[in-house]
């Protein structure tokens, strides 16, 4: 059965649960899968995500048994707690490239083939901008028997340079509403500062792992995510 987000969309826990392992897999392999502290600290994270979000342990749990009834995630048992790593380039049919886009999207919110090939680039270094707009492209044009397109380019911003795209992942999206969302003039984003950021938040993710795993190896209680 091919994956179609028009009869079966994601809720929006369960996009940022399935994209923050994505996320993850790549920027802290060494901390990965995750357990389910450091995912809902990677969801909740306020930087490098639109929306900033505040999922629970609830929220987090269930999003993952949806996901994982969909295939789209898998629970790695583990001698003292389960992990947690995504299926999502095999359940959704879709290129390892492509799935970088489609996590970016879901994680950053509306952007342009320039901004993700920046935002990609501690995920998979693409070649070009060129070869970014390819992928988006063949997202856009999925065809009706693979379950239709996953992403869509918004029509360009009056002052804009370049126009955005949007996943379909939740559903249908309102275009209208997020064309008025962009911003009328776009300030140039800072990339070194950027990847500074996002160097110290794996880092940080990191560190937690490596305090929880020590935790487990004592037998201590798990800290709860502050």
């Amino acid at each position: 059965m091919p994956f179609d987000t028009r009869t079966q969309p994601l809720t929006h826990a369960q996009a940022r649960v399935l994209a923050t392992l994505m996320e993850k897999s790549r920027t802290v392999p060494d901390s990965y899968p995750l357990t389910l502290n450091s995912l809902l600290a990677g969801c909740n994270q306020k930087s490098s995500r639109d929306p900033v979000m505040q999922l629970d342990e609830a929220a987090a749990a269930q999003a993952l048994d949806e996901l994982r009834q969909r295939a789209l995630v898998v629970e790695i048992g583990g001698a003292r707690v389960a992990r947690w790593e995504h299926n999502f380039a095999r359940g959704a049919g879709v290129p390892d490239q492509a799935a970088v886009l489609l996590a970016l999207l879901m994680l950053r919110g509306p952007q342009t083939a320039g901004e993700l090939r920046i935002n990609a680039e501690r995920w998979h270094r693409f070649a070009d901008i060129s070869s970014v707009e390819a992928f988006l492209e063949e997202l856009a044009e999925r065809s009706d028997e693979r379950g239709g397109p996953l992403a869509v380019q918004l029509p360009r911003a009056p002052g804009a340079r370049e126009s955005r795209w949007v996943h379909l992942l939740c559903g249908p999206v309102d275009v209208q509403a997020l064309q008025a969302a962009q911003p009328q003039t776009a300030a140039p984003a800072s990339s070194a500062l950027q990847s500074r950021v996002d160097a110290l938040e794996a880092e940080v993710a990191a560190l937690r792992a490596m305090v929880e795993q020590l935790r487990a190896d004592l037998g201590l209680e798990a800290q709860p995510p502050a």
